[in-house]
């Protein structure tokens, strides 16, 4: 899940749709997180384990999902910065 939600929130934050929200990194950080924890937790062991878990979730309809509550996360975040 991880992997998932870091590439879709950095391919997300270099979009036109987010151009007014803070790309810092502790932002970006704070997004990451703030999605995580509204999603469910999947764990691997192995590498073999990590791909039929990477497989699982990398459809469309997870990750459209998932982009749901990272675009929630983004605007919270926006929202509520924990900088100036």
């Amino acid at each position: 899940m991880e992997e998932i939600v870091i590439t879709l929130v950095t391919f997300m934050m270099t979009g036109p749709d987010y151009q007014t929200f803070c790309k810092c990194g502790k932002c970006k950080s704070d997004i990451i997180v703030l999605s995580l924890n509204n999603l469910p937790n999947h764990y691997a062991t192995t590498e073999t384990g990590r791909k039929i878990v990477f497989d699982r979730l990398n459809t469309v309809e997870n990750r459209s999902w998932i982009n749901k509550r990272i675009i929630s996360a983004i605007h919270v975040v926006g929202k509520y910065p924990k900088h100036d």
